[in-house]
């Protein structure tokens, strides 16, 4: 039977596969958190999950690209922790594009450009992942535990605005 811990975007899509795993949506939203305790409310609920379920938590490519973070230091304990169940899928993930928490990139700069407001554009690559290309890869997790790495298209950032204005 499927179970979705959480409510955001990549929960509500997640109702779309019919995989039937213990699927773990709920972490902490915003890669520049500072608070601790949004930290250890993950941890928390995490640790709660039955381990004899095939768990499959979403983590971010941020581990790899700007490990110093508290964010990705997070995710790596979370990764642990998760590797502690009997069966599980750990899967990483770029920037969705089709959330709508303003704490990630793509709402982020969709109000940036409707508001008009001034924002600054880095010049760095971000990943973007489609929905349909999320829900591809999900309906092939198999049934062991692994690893995935969901990279999705590779763009500069300006790139992205263009596409978005």
């Amino acid at each position: 039977m499927k179970e979705i811990i959480g409510n955001g975007s990549l929960a509500e899509t997640l109702k779309d596969t019919d995989k039937d795993l213990l699927f773990f949506a709920s972490g902490v939203p915003n890669s520049n958190e500072t608070r601790e305790s949004e930290f250890d409310r993950e941890r928390e609920l995490l640790l709660s999950q039955d381990r004899d379920k095939h768990i499959v938590y979403f983590s971010s490519l941020c581990i790899f690209f700007d490990p110093d973070s508290r964010y990705s230091q997070h995710k790596v304990e979370m990764e642990d922790i998760v590797k502690t169940f009997d069966r599980y899928t750990i899967v990483r993930i770029g920037n969705p594009d089709w959330v709508d928490n303003p704490h990630q990139l793509i709402p982020f700069l969709k109000d940036k450009i409707e508001s008009g407001e001034p924002f600054e554009v880095y010049d760095e690559y971000r990943h973007l992942l489609t929905r349909d290309e999320f829900l591809y890869w999900i309906d092939l997790i198999p049934d062991r535990s692994c690893e995935m790495t969901l990279t999705g298209e590779r763009l500069k950032v300006k790139e992205i605005v263009e596409r978005l204005r």
